[in-house]
């Protein structure tokens, strides 16, 4: 695997896959528009690029104890960008401007009932975050080298699609991602760092991601 060190050039790399790739909107109906920010920072023990992951807090009803994204749902009149920026800001106390969002992703639908918008952000300089314990139990740096693994995806037999279940290890969490948040990083991974333009809306989730 390479080394991702956190510089201009690897934004700019970014950027360009992002700008040659067309994302897909999800044209399922009845679904509740949210957004979610792949923000990429800087290790400074590393000086390596990394992904900010969350693990939400067991008590939560929805999604508790996953790993995620900083993200949630649209509010009225609210674009998916100004959403991504927004929930990052609420959950993690960082704010990023319109010029930080180099790009966006494929829509995914989610079987817990949204239309999920990728949002993908470089964070400049000195990230000093301050997460709320009401939405955040534990914030990790995942190192772009980890998405870069040859063993992602795996793949499992779903009992309720003919597509399977898309999961992938992180060493950085110890424990296996699974789907929808795994899917979304597949697609970064693919389209952000190689220029591929794969699709992963269409992978299935494992029943505990429903609610």
């Amino acid at each position: 695997m390479q080394p991702y060190l956190f510089n201009q050039s690897l934004r700019t790399q970014i950027q360009s896959h992002l700008g040659r790739f067309a994302p897909q909107p999800a044209e399922l109906l009845d679904l509740r528009d949210a957004a979610v920010a792949i923000v990429i920072v800087n290790n400074s023990e590393t000086n390596q690029a990394s992904v900010l992951m969350t693990l939400r807090p067991q008590k939560l009803n929805r999604h508790g104890g996953q790993y995620a994204l900083p993200g949630g749902r649209l509010d009225e009149g609210e674009t998916f960008v100004a959403a991504g920026r927004r929930e990052l800001h609420e959950e993690l106390g960082l704010n990023l401007l319109e010029d930080d969002v180099l790009g966006k992703l494929d829509q995914f639908p989610t079987r817990s009932g949204f239309r999920i918008s990728p949002i993908v952000m470089w964070a400049s300089g000195t990230v000093e975050l301050r997460p709320d314990p009401s939405e955040v139990a534990e914030v990790f740096l995942l190192p772009l080298t980890e998405l870069d693994s040859p063993n992602i995806p795996r793949l499992s037999s779903s009992e309720n699609s003919e597509h399977p279940v898309l999961s992938s290890y992180f060493p950085t969490l110890g424990h296996y991602m699974y789907a929808p948040t795994a899917a979304i990083l597949y697609q970064f991974r693919e389209v952000a760092l190689r220029g591929v333009s794969t699709r992963a809306a269409h992978y299935d989730q494992p029943t505990f991601a429903w609610k």
